[in-house]
């Protein structure tokens, strides 16, 4: 059967996204992280695989890069150490193979990403403009990474997942996510939602308006490095993220005035937006393989 225009329209825009966010050998790296035989981390019935295998996950992601901004050490360790300006897809792509090898890989996998990020954690140092010294792997800072992103992709998932998680399952996913974040030297993580929410909001007064944290959201609100037809879609997400932030955390987001202006529409938008995204991205391999535990 030949393919139609809208199914080839279809295939071609759901590459295209797949490769932006995890590189131009997405389609070798998806068959090797679901396809590999061998055991792994997460059961294929465990919140954390529900989760980060939904398209919510693009506004949870966007929100966790604003959250994590407005911590003044840890933003001044991403804008001395990392590829974040330079080449801020590489980075997405690090980042989206790390949470697809933890959550979908083999165990081995799973270990092998976790010991590429701990050393590379262990090589990075410095100063803040103000004089305080900083290390990657602090576990203070470790921990304030591991709660924007855990929380942000929970509530992306329950605003906007295909299946919002049941009340009695969103525990076990805050539980599956603390899981990784011990081996990654993170001592005590929260393990509820309850758990996750107190210890976020005991650690908001760390947050502030720097101008690493004003830069990062010009750059992630206003000046994505996208073509222009996907501007006005990436509009609609990025006003979906803010939204999706705690109030605490929105008022301290230099916002430009078009993500501004859409703010009232951001629900909708960003369900629009995702049902999008979620119609052209091809679903990943399926081999269950039991749980390593």
């Amino acid at each position: 059967m030949r393919p139609t225009l809208i199914g080839t329209v279809r295939e071609r825009a759901g590459e295209a996204l797949l490769r932006r966010v995890a590189g131009p050998s997405a389609d070798r790296k998806r068959a090797r992280i679901h396809g590999s035989p061998g055991p792994r981390w997460f059961a294929p019935d465990r919140p954390v695989r529900v989760v980060h295998g939904d398209a919510s996950m693009y506004v949870g992601g966007l929100a966790a890069l604003l959250l994590q901004s407005l911590h003044p050490v840890a933003m001044s360790a991403v804008w001395a150490h990392s590829g974040f300006r330079g080449d801020p897809w590489g980075r997405l792509q690090r980042t989206s193979t790390f949470l697809a090898e933890t959550t979908f890989g083999t165990a081995d996998d799973a270990e092998r990403a976790v010991e590429r990020v701990r050393a590379a954690h262990a090589r990075v140092s410095g100063t803040t403009s103000d004089g305080v010294a900083y290390r990657a792997s602090d576990p203070a800072l470790l921990s304030w990474v591991h709660l924007a992103e855990t929380a942000c992709f929970l509530e992306a998932h329950r605003r906007y997942g295909r299946t919002p998680l049941p009340d009695d399952r969103r525990d076990g996913y805050v539980a599956d996510m603390a899981s990784v974040a011990r081996r990654l030297g993170i001592p005590d993580p929260p393990v509820t939602e309850a758990g996750l929410a107190g210890a976020l909001e005991r650690r908001r007064g760390e947050a502030a308006v720097t101008a690493e944290s004003a830069g990062t959201a010009r750059y992630l609100l206003a000046a994505p490095p996208l073509p222009w037809p996907a501007r006005l879609p990436y509009a609609l997400l990025a006003a979906a993220a803010v939204d999706l932030l705690p109030p605490w955390a929105r008022r301290l987001v230099v916002l430009p005035a078009h993500v501004r202006l859409l703010l009232p529409v951001a629900r909708p938008g960003g369900r629009l937006v995702i049902a999008a995204i979620r119609w052209v991205t091809p679903p990943p391999p399926v081999r269950p393989g039991p749980s390593g535990g």
